[in-house]
């Protein structure tokens, strides 16, 4: 079951952004849990130029199942041209079992 699941690393313009598309993930069972993170300075390279800007971080869990449609859905929510999303592994059983047992039935096959 762990190695089923994925942990989704999203950067929002903004806290309200951020708790908008974090409830609907949740809402739709994209994903089993977001968690935003306010107060993030970004530092990036964008056409060309040395940007600067202040962001919100989402941390959404799901089963790796999810990833393409929470990404899809995402796109279509978010103010950004080119938005983060990016999926990391959770490896194995690693955590509290029980954690990863809800995280699983939460979320959408």
């Amino acid at each position: 079951m762990g190695t089923d699941l994925r942990l989704i690393y999203i950067t929002a313009e903004s806290r309200k952004e951020a708790l908008k598309v974090g409830r609907i993930l949740v809402e739709e069972k994209l994903a089993a849990c977001v968690n935003v993170i306010d107060g993030m300075s970004s530092i990036y390279s964008w056409k060309g130029n040395i940007e600067e800007a202040s962001e919100c971080i989402l941390f959404a869990k799901t089963r790796s199942a999810n990833v393409d449609a929470l990404s899809k859905r995402v796109l279509e929510l978010h103010s950004y041209d080119c938005p983060c999303i990016i999926s990391l592994k959770i490896s194995g059983n690693e955590g509290n079992p029980e954690y990863l047992e809800w995280l699983f039935k939460e979320t959408q096959s």
